[in-house]
């Protein structure tokens, strides 16, 4: 299907409407299996409800449209930057949720949402120019970079549980996006989730034995947050972390798309969605919201950038936080095949960052680069491995992660390093994520 050119941009499709309802229906359908696996994963280690996660995503997802002007294809799904948050106030007992303390915890993450408010309001105070000049492609190609490295072994833990489940979803996902024909090309995910799903059935592997004990439509459980000192002490500072890595998620889209949201809607406007949904999120029991890669990953695979079709999604995750059984159903989807689809989609996110860095024709002959680089990859990957640094602060142990680290780092040695040959147009009028001296 021939699409015309005002519907498309870096050679992709802007309009998912062109393609027809059906089509775009299904294609928000393939961004909630994208999500789906990671965002319940968050309540279950933490003790919060899934049901209220998935509706907190959806409302927290079209929160952030509407303070983006809508312009923006992105997901907010569960974070996992606040794990440790949760684990040091409430602290599951015995596998159990700590229900006394979970409420606190949530008023904790509402203060680090509201740090997000914060530092828009600065950034549409002071100019965005003055903000980003510390975030150069040199500096946020190798996060984007980081970012899908980072979650790689994790889609390998999921993988190795049963490697054939996962290798025929990740082959089913090439094959349709390669050779598919019409929708099989642009659907490559659900296609490749349903057949290693029956593939799975076949092998006996999905188990149904709860199916009975959930209802069929109920109202997700609401948790107020509730605040105490001790627990926003510990939280918030969590809060500087997460919005690096928010920076660097934009960073990947608007070089996905190939469209700048650092300058429209702003990245005022991309924090303060990010921080509004986080709490919204936790004032009613569920855990911080964050842009999600692995909806990064499926605009890469399928290049339809329609920020309409991230919008169904949030209705289909609102739509399944009121059915039990239907999520019980989603979440009989084996880790394997989870893992099979994340292999794709977190590598995309990687190979994003490596197309940012080309595109902004980033000079690696200047030595400034290559150790900017050397030092964000080694620093993200690194202090990964070891769970980050732990420090503590008038008694508080604070946690910085490695691709937090690893910002810090590149945007220091970006500010301290001469031989700069980066400068960003707000005014650029191709719109593009680039603007590097020729």
């Amino acid at each position: 299907m021939t699409q015309s050119n005002e519907h498309h941009y870096s050679n992709g499709i802007t309009d998912a409407r062109t393609l027809g309802w059906p089509k775009t229906i299904l294609l928000g359908l393939q961004h909630t299996f994208a999500m789906f696996g990671a965002t319940v994963l968050v309540p279950l280690l933490t003790g919060l409800s899934i049901s209220t996660t998935l509706l907190m995503a959806g409302l927290g997802t079209l929160l952030f449209h509407l303070l983006t002007k809508g312009k923006v294809p992105a997901f907010l799904g569960s974070s996992f930057a606040f794990l440790g948050g949760y684990a040091a106030v409430a602290p599951l007992q015995n596998g159990h949720p700590n229900t006394e303390m979970l409420p606190y915890a949530c008023g904790g993450v509402i203060v680090a949402g509201f740090v997000y408010v914060i530092l828009a309001a600065l950034i549409k105070l002071f100019t965005i120019e003055k903000v980003m000049k510390f975030f150069p492609p040199v500096v946020t190609g190798p996060i984007i970079i980081s970012i899908g490295l980072i979650l790689a072994p994790s889609a390998i833990k999921n993988a190795q549980t049963n490697w054939l489940l996962a290798i025929v979803a990740l082959a089913s996902i090439i094959f349709f996006n390669m050779w598919g024909r019409g929708m099989a090309k642009i659907v490559p995910i659900i296609l490749g989730v349903i057949i290693s799903y029956l593939v799975a059935l076949a092998m006996g592997q999905i188990d149904f034995s709860g199916m009975g004990k959930e209802s069929i439509v109920a109202f997700p459980p609401i948790m107020m947050a509730k605040f105490n000192i001790s627990a926003i002490i510990t939280i918030t500072p969590i809060a500087l972390a997460t919005m690096m890595e928010h920076i660097g998620d934009i960073s990947a889209i608007s070089a996905t798309t190939g469209y700048n949201y650092i300058k429209d809607p702003g990245l005022h406007r991309t924090l303060l969605g990010d921080g509004l949904a986080t709490m919204l999120a936790s004032l009613f029991g569920g855990p911080a919201n964050t842009t999600y890669g692995e909806n990064t990953g499926v605009l890469a695979l399928t290049k339809v950038y329609d920020p309409l079709v991230i919008r169904i999604a949030a209705c289909f995750a609102i739509i399944l936080s009121f059915i039990p059984k239907f999520a019980f159903i989603i979440e009989t989807i084996p880790l394997a095949i989870i893992g099979g689809v994340s292999l794709i989609l977190y590598g995309m996110i990687s190979a994003v960052g490596i197309r940012n860095l080309v595109e902004n024709q980033v000079n690696y002959k200047n030595t400034r680069n290559t150790i900017i680089t050397a030092l964000i990859l080694v620093c993200s990957l690194g202090f990964n491995q070891i769970g980050g640094i732990t420090f503590t602060v008038i008694g508080v142990k604070i946690t910085l992660s490695g691709l937090a680290i690893a910002a810090i780092v590149g945007i220091v040695a970006n500010m301290l390093l001469p031989g700069k040959d980066y400068e960003f147009d707000e005014d650029n009028e191709d719109d593009k994520f680039q603007t590097f001296k020729v």
